[in-house]
C-alpha cells in the first residue's frame, strides 16, 4: 500500500486544480465552453500528435484506439438499455457517456506519465484515442437521440481535430520522423497545459456542491458501469490476450486499465450542456467520480500492477 499512498499523494494537485476551476467559474465568471473550444481544437490534437509521435509503433498498436472504441460502444449501448429500465426523468441517454468513456485525457494523462514514462505514455494516447472516437461519435449520437440524426454525429467526427492528428502522427513516425528538438518543449507545454484547463473545466462546471449526487439511480448506475464493469472487461481482456491470444504485451495491458478506472469524462459535462441534457446532474457526477478515483485509481494500480 505504499506505492498507492505514493501515487495518492501525486495526484492531489489534479484536484487542487478541480478547486482553482471552481473558484473561477464562481468568482471570476470563466467559462468552461471557451475553454472547451481550445481544448477541442487546439491542445487535443496536439497532445495526441506527440504521445502517437513517441510511441513504438506496430499494427497491432495502430488497432489499439478501435480496440477501445470498440469496447466503449459496446458497455455504452448495454447500460444505456439498463438505465431506460430504471431512470425516468430523461437523463438515461447520458450514461453511455458516463460508463463508456473516461476522463483519459486531462486526468489520465498525468496519471500514465508517472506511470509508464514517455514512451509508455505514447501506448496509454494510442488506445486512449479509442475513448475520444466514441464520445464524439457513438457517445454523442446516442446522447443527443430523438435531437440530432446519425449524420450529425458522424459529420461531429469527421470534424474532430484529434483523429486527423493521430492519422498523421502514425504516417509520421512509421515513416522514422521525430518532433523536432526545437519544438519537443512546446508539445511538453501544451501537454501541461491539456491536464490543468481540463481539470479547471470540472470545477467550472459546478455552481453549487449542494445535492451533487441528483438523482441517486442516475449516480449509482454510472458509479456501477465505470468503476465495476469497464475494470471487469479490461480484466478480462488482461487475461484473455496474456493467457490466449498473445497479441499485446503488458505495457498495453496496462494502458487499457487505466483507461477503465478513470472517472468519468470532464467532456460529458460539455456535451450535456450543449444538449441541454441534465448537465447539473451530469457535473455532480463527473465530480463525485473524480473525488473517489482519488482513492480508487490508487489502491487499483498498486493491486494490478
Amino acid at each position: 500500500m505504499a506505492a498507492a499512498l505514493a501515487l495518492f499523494l501525486k495526484l492531489i494537485p489534479l484536484y487542487v486544480t478541480v478547486a482553482l476551476g471552481w473558484i473561477a467559474g464562481r468568482y471570476l465568471e470563466a467559462s468552461g465552453k471557451h475553454i472547451a473550444g481550445i481544448m477541442l481544437y487546439i491542445v487535443t490534437p496536439s497532445v495526441v500528435f506527440s504521445g502517437v509521435m513517441a510511441a513504438p509503433l506496430s499494427p497491432e498498436v495502430v488497432l489499439l484506439p478501435f480496440l477501445t472504441f470498440s469496447i466503449c460502444s459496446v458497455l455504452g449501448l448495454v447500460q444505456l438499455k439498463l438505465a431506460r429500465r430504471l431512470i425516468t426523468d430523461g437523463s438515461a441517454s447520458i450514461i453511455p457517456l458516463c460508463v463508456g468513456s473516461g476522463n483519459t485525457g486531462y486526468f489520465g494523462i498525468p496519471v500514465a506519465l508517472l506511470l509508464f514514462g514517455e514512451e509508455g505514455l505514447g501506448l496509454y494516447i494510442v488506445c486512449m484515442l479509442g475513448t475520444t472516437l466514441f464520445e464524439n461519435s457513438v457517445g454523442f449520437y446516442l446522447a443527443a437521440r430523438g435531437r440530432y440524426e446519425l449524420k450529425d454525429a458522424l459529420w461531429r467526427v469527421v470534424k474532430l481535430p484529434s483523429i486527423y492528428a493521430f492519422l498523421a502522427a502514425v504516417a509520421l513516425n512509421l515513416s522514422g520522423y521525430r518532433i523536432p528538438d526545437i519544438f519537443v518543449p512546446l508539445f511538453d507545454n501544451l501537454r501541461g497545459a491539456y491536464s490543468i484547463l481540463g481539470m479547471m473545466i470540472i470545477g467550472m462546471s459546478i455552481t453549487s456542491f449542494r445535492g451533487l449526487a441528483g438523482n441517486i439511480r442516475f449516480t449509482g448506475l454510472a458509479f456501477f458501469g465505470k468503476f465495476v464493469v469497464w475494470p471487469l472487461v479490461a480484466i478480462l481482456f488482461w487475461w484473455l490476450d496474456a493467457n490466449v491470444l498473445g497479441i499485446y504485451d503488458t505495457a498495453v495491458h496496462q494502458a487499457m486499465f487505466l483507461i477503465s478506472i478513470t472517472p468519468i469524462a470532464a467532456n460529458t459535462v460539455v456535451i450535456a450542456t450543449l444538449l441541454d441534457t441534465a448537465p447539473r446532474q451530469a457535473a455532480g457526477t463527473v465530480l463525485l467520480t473524480t473525488l473517489f478515483a482519488l482513492a480508487f485509481i490508487p489502491v487499483m494500480i498498486s493491486l494490478a500492477f
